[in-house]
């Protein structure tokens, strides 16, 4: 039975492997002749429209080796808090865990719980309280994080976030509807959160 098992999947993953990964991509888009053919037969007075990969830029080629550095693009809905930033790590609270990424790191997309996110750089290590949000982590060694809120932990006062946490926990035990206690709940993990950020 266990022979078996191992010859399909031996030929599975030879049929997966047939076709491109993502990374493969050519980095000039295709140019499809069959439409533009077709559409100068129908309106030979007018170019062909453009496709959205016409507007993207080439996808860098992924390394043959391991860069030494990861390329680290850390963004809010409101600035640009790391723009092709080389760091050597970055560690992210991602909903599974904390996440350490490196170069040269899996392809992966995780979504960003409330906590800590690390920026190392050599001996320098710049630490954000990040709300939530996403990383992605690209083949070329290059992250992209994206967060609804953050803020570096130098600037969160420890006073207020203890004075949160008890008003939440007091609206979490009079709370009488469904909608406040999520309100509640969410305001009690958000402040336990930044706490833990404070105090760790």
């Amino acid at each position: 039975m266990f022979r078996q098992a191992s010859r399909l999947l031996a030929r599975a993953s030879a049929v997966t492997r047939s076709r491109t990964f993502s990374s493969e991509v050519p980095a000039a888009p295709a140019v499809d002749s069959t439409f533009v053919e077709s559409w100068k037969k129908v309106n030979p007075n007018m170019e062909p429209p453009k496709t959205p990969s016409v507007y993207m830029t080439p996808r860098p080629q992924t390394p043959t080796s391991i860069p030494s550095k990861l390329t680290v693009n850390f963004v809010l809905p409101y600035a640009s808090e790391l723009s092709a930033k080389e760091v050597d790590m970055v560690i992210v609270p991602a909903s599974t865990g904390q996440m350490g990424v490196l170069p040269g790191h899996v392809p992966t997309i995780a979504e960003l719980k409330p906590g800590v996110l690390s920026v190392h750089d050599g001996n320098d290590t710049k630490k954000y309280f990040v709300s939530s949000g996403f990383a992605f982590v690209h083949a070329n060694s290059v992250a992209d994080i994206i967060a609804v809120e953050a803020v570096p932990i130098d600037q969160i006062d420890p006073s207020l976030v203890q004075k949160g946490l008890a008003e939440f926990n007091q609206k979490l035990s009079s709370a009488t509807t469904d909608l406040e206690k999520a309100e509640a709940q969410i305001g009690v993990d958000v402040h336990s959160a930044l706490n833990s950020a404070l105090t760790g």
